[in-house]
């Protein structure tokens, strides 16, 4: 099979609001009107109701036929009328969906597969397609070459959704070289390993910022939005009126000494403002795949984790799926080694660096802070990271395969049951034990292991005074005890803090890396 968009659509970025349109007038033919994404090549997903939703003339009766089922529903006061499917089993079998009302001709979508959806959302990374990727990636004389033979080879049963009422095979390289790079390689190697259908579909919101994608009277209804919140304005307030007393005093100090008045302090921005929106209901899916990249949340004083967390619980709570999976990427990108550089998935990682003979500035910027708040998410529930130390560096990362290849063992592990690790070894706890400092990790797969160099390394160790020095660190079955001889008395451990720890080689013998973590918050 062999489609493509239509050549007024020159690329996935810009579909949308023309799509819309473009299918408006197609079914301004019918009496009877298709709500949702419903198209010709789209994939709907198994083992959930199909809702099945439009308009047509009032009391109008509206029959929906597929796969055997044949649903009935009249249409209300307003013309509005759904039906709903039973839950179908995966099948690559072309079918035909009729949708016929008392008057009219019927439509009919074709070559209708059914499989597993998903959603994806994000900012620059993730609408990056084949085109413009490769554009970026040459200015540095990279290339993906596992990209390149993704978006030149057929794949019948991935369906790509460009926006409202227009899907495709993934048959065609001019096809496949406008979608988001990140989401068609995901599809790619997860419809490889399920052998069902697969369908994506790009998001139903404009920004991709958690204030654009939820009302903010939404957000304020999730406990722990509005307890952050409280605590934000509580905290916010206080240092305001610190400022005003101090900048009083100055003024005071300033009469005596017949000197000009400091300017009065700015009232600082009302936590939880920001510029709010929302987003449809989407049709069955299985899962959403976030890039949102390291922009803030759009939500004045609300950190990543916290806007994160409320979102993906009011998204289940309007959409109907309570259980959804949220895979995200890890923020920022690259800066570490890899397991196998030869890896095509890890191949754009850092090369293995020796240990600084300096520790590294960390009181910089905020980059360590922002990679720390990321692993945060994990523990809430139904939201996993796709790890992304090990993939490659730089703002717009050129291994785009690689990042879809890791969302889809991710995808696999924690969604599909397959028996794989999805995460490197990640920090649990840890006991001082005298001199030595024993730190205790999940996610250790088939074991601990370090990879290049002939020791373990990328440790470091404080005392009281909060100064690390860099440490010993060994293997202890599912732990690494670290040690100093500059540190007999030890508070905090760090691992892989900083910037760029190509140093850093803890890894589990599936060939993931270990999390950066600390014990303390002293840069905070």
């Amino acid at each position: 099979m062999k489609n493509r968009i239509p050549n007024t659509v020159p690329s996935f970025l810009f579909t949308a609001a023309m799509v819309a349109a473009w299918c408006t007038l197609g079914l301004a033919r019918a009496d009877v009107r298709i709500d949702g994404t419903f198209a010709s090549h789209m994939v709907l997903q198994r083992e959930k109701p199909i809702a099945v939703q439009g308009s047509a003339a009032r009391n109008e009766e509206v029959t929906v036929e597929f796969a055997g089922q044949k649903k009935t529903a009249k249409a209300d006061a307003k013309g509005k009328w759904q039906v709903a499917l039973d839950p179908l089993e995966a099948s690559k079998e072309p079918r035909i969906m009729v949708v016929r009302g008392a008057s009219g001709a019927p439509i009919q979508f074709e070559d209708v597969l059914v499989g597993e959806v998903w959603l994806g959302a994000g900012q620059s990374n993730w609408f990056f397609t084949y085109e413009s990727q490769a554009k970026d990636s040459a200015a540095r004389g990279e290339k993906d070459e596992v990209l390149a033979a993704i978006v030149n080879v057929q794949h019948p049963l991935l369906r790509l959704n460009y926006g409202r009422n227009i899907w495709v095979a993934a048959t065609d390289p001019d096809t496949n070289k406008k979608y988001s790079a990140l989401m068609l390689a995901f599809g790619v190697a997860l419809q490889k390993e399920l052998d069902v259908p697969v369908g994506l579909r790009p998001p139903t919101w404009g920004n991709s910022r958690p204030g654009s994608i939820a009302s903010k009277t939404a957000y304020e209804a999730d406990p722990g939005y509005s307890k952050e919140l409280a605590r934000v304005k509580k905290e916010t307030a206080a240092k305001h009126e610190a400022a005003l007393k101090a900048w009083e005093e100055a003024c005071r100090q300033a009469r005596a000494e017949n000197k000009p008045e400091p300017a009065k302090p700015a009232a600082h921005p009302e936590p939880g403002s920001g510029g709010f929106g929302g987003s449809s209901v989407p049709d069955a899916f299985r899962g959403l795949l976030y890039d949102h990249g390291e922009e803030g949340t759009g939500i004045v004083g609300i950190d990543r984790p916290t806007a994160w967390a409320a979102m993906n619980r009011i998204l289940r709570k309007e959409w109907g799926q309570p259980d959804f999976p949220f895979l995200y990427v890890q923020k920022p990108v690259g800066g570490g080694c890899a397991w196998d550089p030869k890896d095509p998935v890890t191949s754009f990682a850092s090369p293995f660096a020796p240990l600084p003979k300096t520790m590294p500035d960390n009181a910089r910027g905020t980059y360590n802070i922002d990679r720390e708040e990321y692993p945060r998410l994990i523990k809430e529930p139904g939201m996993f990271m796709v790890t992304s130390s090990d993939l490659g560096g730089s703002t717009h990362p050129t291994c785009k395969s690689g990042y879809g290849a890791r969302a889809a063992r991710v995808a696999l592990g924690a969604v599909y049951g397959r028996k794989i690790e999805i995460y490197g070894p990640t920090y649990k706890s840890h006991t001082i034990e005298g001199s030595k400092v024993r730190v205790q990790f999940t996610h250790v797969g088939q074991g601990l292991a370090f990879r290049h160099g002939d020791k373990l390394q990328g440790f470091a160790l404080a005392g009281d005074d909060r100064v690390f020095h860099w440490a010993d660190a060994m293997i202890d079955g599912d732990t690494v005890v670290v040690l100093s001889p500059q540190v007999s008395k030890p508070v905090a451990v760090r691992y892989a803090w900083a910037g760029s720890p190509a140093w850093a080689n803890l890894f589990n013998k599936d060939g993931l890396p270990a999390l950066s973590f600390r014990t303390d918050n002293w840069d905070k």
